[in-house]
Formats: C-alpha cells, structure tokens, sequence
C-alpha cells in the first residue's frame, strides 16, 4: 500500500495516461479511463493507495481541478457569441435545465428511500432525501462536453444542430455552478438543521452567492492589473493560476462558493481583456495531467461495496435526467421554433453526464453528518457518470447522424444536388 503523495501523484500521472488510451482504443472518452484507474488503485479495489492518501493528502488536487473547470466555465461565456447564437438556443438551455434539474429532483424525493438504506426514522425526508435529490438534480444539469466534442471531430460534423448543441452545453455549464450553489446552501441548512428561518435561509443563500460574485471580481480586477506586467506566456500561467487558486483559498476560507468566485475571474477575463486568448491558451498544457489526476482521484474516492448497493440508484439518476433532458429540450425547440432536428434529436445528444460533476458531488459529501449519506451520494454519481459514458455516448452519433450534419451526408447531399 502506497501511503507517499509525491509517489501517488506520479503513478496516477502514468496509469491515467494508461487507461486514457486504453479507453480511447474503444472509443470512449479518456474521462472514463481516468476513473477506471482510480477505481482499481482504490482501497476498495487493489488497495494500492491508502484510505489517509485518499481523504486527507491529495484532497488538494481535487480543490485544484474544479477550481481550473470552473474558470474554464466562466471564459467560455463570451458575450459577443452568446448574441450570436440566437434565442432558441437561450430557451433551449434554460428549459432543459430547469425540466432536468426539477424532474430528476422530484422522481428521486419520494423514491430515494426505497434505492436505499436510509429510512425513517433516522433518515427523514428533510435531512436526507431531499439534499439527495437536489443537489443530484443539480449535478445532472451539465453535459460532457469533451466527450461529445470528440464524436463532432471525429464525424466532422458542422451545421445548425452542431452550433445549437455546442452553445447549449457552454452555457448549461455555467447554470449547472449556479444551481449547484444553490443546492448546496439549501442541503446544507436541510441536512444540518438550525434555528433558522426559510426567509433568512434563503437570504443567507443570495447573499453567499453575491459575496462569492463579488470576491471573484476583485479577483479579475487584481489579475487584469498585474497582467499589464506581463509578457512571456510562462509568467501568464504563473499569474492566473494563481489568482484562480488564492480565490478558491479565499472563499473556502470565508465560507463562499470558490465555483462561483473563479467562474466569474474567467467570464471577466473573457469579456473585458483585448488578450483575452491569452488567459485561457496558457491553461491549456497543464489541463490534461490535472484533469487526469482529478478524475483519477474522484474514481479512488469509489467504494466498490457501497457503488454495488447504489447501483439501482445510479441507473435511476441516469434515466430520468436523460427523460428530463429529452423533453426539457424538446420544450425549448417547440417554444422557440426550432428546426424539427433540433426538437426531435437535440435532447439525445445532450445525453451524456458530465464527468466534472463528479468533482462537485466530492465537495456535497461532506454536507451529511453521517459519513454513510455522502459515501451513497458520490458512489451513485459517479456510477451514473460512468454508465451515462458507456450508454449515451453512441446517442450523441445517432442525433448528428439523424440532424444530416456529418461530413459523409454533407458530401453525399453535395453529390446529388450537383447531378441534378
């Protein structure tokens, strides 16, 4: 058993590049790789890293990896192209958003007890069920956008469904960080409960969620200022890391959401630096052996017992956000008259779950007083991330197929538009 974080990190570092290709060889995306490899060198599984390695010593790599996505997030919100992508791509999002955050909540509620151990009267519906399924519900608003960029380059496919579905899921990350704040603060006043009233529970949530607004623009504010300063690309890196990790520090340490604070450093950053390319390029070379290490240690957090108990629960969550996300998006088409391929098919290829969420569910665990509640959370999160990757994935071919938008039908249509 390995208990030396220094030698964790580095063979996490080689076998996640491991099983990324490994995966990649079938097709799947390297996200599933990593979680693969944590999942064998869990203390669950092989037992090669201890459980102190696991929840105490590199507990920092997975607070740096959510920090990095959610300032990704944010500069992905570029205001010139959100006027670009028209209005039923604006519905489009919110609607299945909304559908899919409300009906996975609202199937799961009074379900919750029956796919697990937790029944009254120890677990009731106010301190464990509900911030299960909210902060579930939440969590299954983004799509994996990686995987599903991927399967467009591969098909080279291009066209109005294309667009449509790659805005949707740009800015359905940023909704999920909100809704996951949100959820958050109610769980953790249903869960820990308190003398507080819902007025000033619901105050209390708005105004953590301004204060984080607000830390993150006196963040942006300070790295634009010191970014004047600089000229070489590896000094950039230096700067803008660490304004993304000294906030995240900052808001842990007054109790705000670090998602939302380093969302916002990188939608400023986006909208207001004339070298905004330059904020976000330098991030790329370190993305990978990060996100590597990231999903490799959320798949080591994986108790193999517990994820068998979970498994009806995992499977649950996977089809009723996938329903949630079908009509949700299905709504969204019809309101804003979208093309007939949008309506039909959009909603399968925003199918697949998002593997950072998994990132989110990590930081939900410690909400629960007993231990047991967060272990089931994070368990049936990630088995539904990783059944969602194996399944959806082909869904995502399948609508790019049925919306004529490969590279193949295009040269195909070309073809015989030319012999007519």
């Amino acid at each position: 058993m390995i208990g030396q974080p220094l030698l964790a990190v580095g063979l996490m570092l080689i076998l996640g590049y491991l099983g990324g290709r490994t995966v990649n060889s079938l097709r799947l995306p390297r996200v599933s790789g990593y979680l693969l490899v944590g999942m064998l060198v869990s203390p669950s599984c092989l037992n090669v890293f201890s459980h102190s390695l696991i929840d105490e010593d590199l507990q920092i790599v997975t607070e740096m990896g959510l920090a990095v996505i959610a300032y990704s997030i944010g500069g992905s919100l570029v205001l010139e192209r959100l006027k670009r992508i028209g209005s039923s791509i604006i519905w489009i999002t919110f609607l299945q958003a909304g559908v899919s955050w409300v009906f996975t909540t609202g199937v799961l509620i009074p379900i919750m007890p029956f796919l697990t151990a937790f029944r009254p009267p120890i677990y009731e519906l106010y301190n464990t069920h509900l911030p299960m399924a909210l902060l579930i519900g939440a969590i299954c608003v983004a799509t994996a956008s990686g995987a599903i960029l991927a399967i467009i380059n591969e098909l080279k496919a291009s066209g109005p469904f294309t667009v449509t579905l790659l805005g949707v899921i740009a800015l359905s990350y940023g909704l999920t960080v909100i809704l996951f704040t949100l959820a958050e603060a109610l769980s953790q006043v249903l869960a820990k409960p308190s003398s507080v009233s819902w007025i000033e529970m619901l105050a209390n949530t708005l105004k953590g969620i301004g204060l984080s607004v607000l830390l993150g623009v006196i963040a942006a504010v300070i790295l634009l200022m010191i970014a004047r300063l600089v000229r070489r690309r590896e000094a950039m890196l230096m700067i803008v890391l660490g304004a993304i990790l000294s906030t995240s520090g900052v808001a842990a340490s007054l109790g705000l959401s670090s998602l939302l604070a380093d969302m916002t450093i990188g939608f400023l950053a986006a909208n207001l630096e004339p070298r905004r390319n330059d904020f976000f390029i330098v991030i790329e070379p370190i993305e990978e052996p990060l996100f590597g290490l990231f999903f490799g240690m959320a798949g080591a957090q994986i108790d193999l017992e517990v994820l068998k108990s979970t498994g009806p629960l995992a499977m649950t969550i996977m089809i009723v956000r996938m329903i949630g996300k079908y009509f949700g998006t299905w709504a969204g088409a019809t309101i804003s008259h979208a093309a007939s391929s949008v309506r039909n098919y959009l909603g399968l290829g925003l199918s697949p779950q998002a593997g950072w969420t998994v990132g989110l569910v990590l930081i939900s665990e410690k909400i629960f007083p007993i231990p047991m509640v967060g272990k089931v959370l994070v368990n049936a999160v990630v088995g539904s991330v990783i059944i969602s990757q194996l399944i959806c994935l082909p869904l995502v071919r399948y609508s790019l197929r049925k919306a004529g938008e490969t590279l193949e039908q295009r040269r195909a249509h070309e073809d015989r538009s030319g012999s007519e």
